[in-house]
């Protein structure tokens, strides 16, 4: 039985390569609502979607959802899960799950399983979820999140760039692999935070490696958080980041 967790939904309308996109038509019912959907089967004891859009806002309500309006100046949707506990006033031990608003298929039991990790760990600040490489193309694309873990499944590194990188391999030298190589994991964007290390990782300013990588969370492993990571129990489907991808899914959708 998985320990008692919230999750929180951050929406924003802005999105650089799809404005609207919480919005957008899925099957007849905004995007936001297959997410709300599946926040729903996972168990959490409160879904709540976060945001600081009336038009957001408006679509949740009318599909009876628990809205929490925040600020409009968040850099991340981290930042607006981390007001959300602020004001919800919730103890520095509560599992907060931070469920991404362009993950419309995500299947629940990914949701009970990074919480889960995080209840069974107590001296770990943040759970996340993973999912072995098995295409050479899918490993170099820099829109994929690589991860390299230690042997007790703590997270060392997140990267755009493909790692780990064989040593005998030279840099340029992509076009002759053939298959990743063994270890090779992409990073499932789903986590879960004690709300105390939400507090302390949204009050710190980014770090430079975060700054490069545009990876907000190696400021957690800069600050010395220990991210639990696992594999994934159930293949997620890839979230919405471009029009193109948007259609695949409408695709999918109508395949259901």
């Amino acid at each position: 039985m998985t320990a008692p967790f919230k999750v929180v939904i951050p929406a924003r309308y802005a999105s650089t390569r799809l404005p609207g996109k919480p919005l957008a038509d899925l099957g007849g019912r905004p995007m936001i609502g297959w997410v709300h959907n599946a926040a729903l089967g996972s168990g959490a004891e409160e879904v709540i979607v976060a945001t600081d859009d009336e038009r957001i806002a408006a679509a949740c309500e009318a599909f009876g959802a628990e809205v929490v309006m925040t600020r409009g100046d968040h850099a991340s949707g981290t930042d607006r899960v981390a007001e959300v506990a602020e004001q919800r006033g919730w103890e520095p031990d509560t599992i907060v799950v931070n469920i991404q608003g362009d993950e419309p298929l995500l299947p629940p039991a990914l949701v009970q399983q990074v919480a889960g990790l995080l209840a069974g760990a107590p001296e770990a600040e943040m759970a996340t979820l993973v999912t072995p490489v098995d295409t050479v193309q899918a490993w170099l694309d820099p829109h994929m999140v690589n991860v390299v873990a230690d042997r007790a499944g703590r997270a060392l590194y997140f990267s755009r760039a493909p790692i780990p990188w064989p040593r005998d391999q030279q840099p340029g030298s992509e076009g002759q692999f053939t298959t990743p190589p063994p270890g090779a994991r992409r990073h499932v964007g789903i986590y879960g935070y004690r709300a105390a290390a939400l507090f302390r990782l949204t009050a710190e300013p980014p770090c430079e490696l975060e700054l490069v990588e545009q990876l907000e969370q190696l400021r957690a492993l800069y600050l010395g958080f220990t991210i639990l990571v696992a594999d994934a129990c159930r293949e997620p489907p890839r979230g919405v980041d471009t029009a193109e991808d948007l259609e695949q899914l409408r695709s999918m959708v109508r395949g259901l």
